[in-house]
């Protein structure tokens, strides 16, 4: 068992950071940057290479700053690498990029049954097989380049150790390339042949290799790598590890990402952004999600300071409402987000976006058929009264807070102090007071009005369209 910390890089699509936990579970060290996506023609591409230069440099400041001897990766999802050798053979693709409308017909076509994989069907890169397909449309040659094709998080894992592995939590989220009750790679991969790119699974946390770090005065360290996992899945192992059992977690960052065990799948409805993730276990679970943090983030005008209850009590009383949706996918997709009632600025439209995202994740935990505790991880539990105020909507339900807002990184690194033989996490989630504020229930009443007028509409919508 190792006593020296270890290196967590969670890779986020906007912000990507890096944090050095202590054997005894705490961070003592972290360092933060921003993914720079560039124009490549006429595509949207990370800046691999900048971020790999960053990450470099940093791992190599925590290993001579802390003893540092591990190293693994958390990574945001829908997103996948082309290598062969030691190099790309195209860059990585920013998933927020919808291809020609010509070239979609043709390749959405080819998805699987959502009975098959548990992908809803999804705009942009938010399947990332529909990317891959994009990719071999625009040339039919690229993807035979390719030794592997790599999940996010496993692409660093093989940049630094040299070895290519898939992983399962990654490959089920998703991304139209699994099978989550056969356990194996859909009918897709099949078809276009794609098996034998697919490397071999090692388990997330598990030691694939090592990289060696150069210092300042020129020593040589060799650190072990051990294998990436997606974001969200690393979130749900953590608390899993803390001793929760029966669960819902809502994982908030860029994504809402709400994971109900105990909800069968039989319940998902692919037209409501609703799926099965894969445990790093391979076990599929319950899904919903939307794209909370990013909605929260345009609805309020871009506000990064705690909400006051007097200003949700205002807009609560002024009777001034957002509906949905300010980002795509999610439950109530096809609508474009806006603002109804008496006009907000400043912190009371901040107010309004915070109810928005809270009643949007009742909503969501109702679809997915919640009733037991839940538990509430990442960016959103920084907004203040985000807890209390979902503590207030579902009164028969106990609402737990992290005091870390980190689970996916901290879920990283629970996965490899399990491989090796140790756990030091410790449960300090706090029970959220649900908030006290007049009006709550008759807005959510009048808010599910608007939204279910919506729904209903979109479904007469689907099917004259199917007919």
């Amino acid at each position: 068992m190792s006593a020296s910390p270890i290196a967590v890089f969670d890779l986020g699509k906007t912000n990507s950071k890096l944090f050095v936990v202590s054997s005894e579970g705490r961070v003592i060290d972290e360092a933060r940057t921003r993914p720079v996506w560039r124009d490549e023609g006429d595509l949207r591409v990370l800046d691999d290479a900048a971020l790999f230069g960053w990450m470099t440099a940093e791992l190599a400041r925590a290993v001579a700053a802390h003893g540092v001897d591990r190293m693994t990766f958390s990574g945001h999802g829908c997103t996948f690498a082309l290598v062969a050798g030691g190099s790309l053979v195209h860059p990585i693709l920013d998933y927020e990029q919808e291809p020609p409308a010509e070239i979609a017909a043709r390749i959405d076509a080819m998805a699987p049954d959502f009975q098959e994989t548990f992908s809803p069907p999804l705009p942009l890169g938010f399947n990332y097989g529909r990317h891959l397909l994009w990719l071999n449309e625009r040339d039919g040659d690229l993807i035979a380049k390719a030794e592997a094709i790599l999940a996010y998080p496993q692409f660093w894992t093989w940049k630094f150790s040299g070895r290519p592995v898939s992983e399962v939590s990654y490959l089920g989220c998703h991304s139209n390339l699994w099978a989550p009750l056969r356990d194996d790679f859909s009918s897709l991969v099949e078809h276009m042949g794609w098996r034998s790119r697919m490397p071999e699974f090692a388990k997330a946390g598990e030691v694939v290799g090592t990289h060696k770090v150069t210092l300042d005065d020129g020593r040589s360290v060799e650190i072990a790598v051990h294998n990436g996992v997606h974001d969200s899945n690393a979130a749900l192992y953590f608390y899993r590890s803390l001793g929760f059992t029966d669960f819902t977690l809502v994982s908030t960052g860029t994504w809402v990402i709400i994971f109900n065990p105990a909800s069968p799948l039989e319940r998902l409805d692919a037209d409501r952004d609703m799926l099965a993730n894969v445990t790093v276990d391979h076990q599929p679970v319950a899904t919903i999600r939307f794209m909370g943090g990013r909605e929260y983030d345009v609805a309020s005008g871009g506000w990064t300071k705690p909400v006051s209850a007097e200003a949700v009590a205002r807009v609560i009383a002024a009777k001034a409402f957002a509906l949905p949706s300010f980002a795509p996918g999610g439950p109530m997709p096809g609508h474009e987000g806006r603002f109804v009632g008496p006009a907000v600025a400043g912190e009371e439209r901040a107010a309004v976006a915070m109810l928005y995202v809270a009643l949007m994740t009742d909503l969501s935990l109702n679809l997915i058929g919640s009733e037991n505790a839940i538990v509430i991880d990442g960016g959103l539990v920084k907004t203040g009264l985000y807890a209390s105020v979902l503590a207030a909507l579902r009164p028969g339900q106990t609402v737990h807070t992290s005091a870390n807002p980190e689970g996916s990184a901290f879920g990283a690194a629970a996965l490899v102090f399990d491989a090796i033989g140790d756990n030091p996490f410790v449960n300090d989630c706090a029970v959220a007071e649900p908030a006290s504020i007049p009006g709550l229930d008759e807005y959510r009443r009048q808010w599910r009005h608007h939204v279910d007028a919506m729904a209903s509409a979109e479904a007469v919508s689907r099917e004259e369209k199917r007919a």
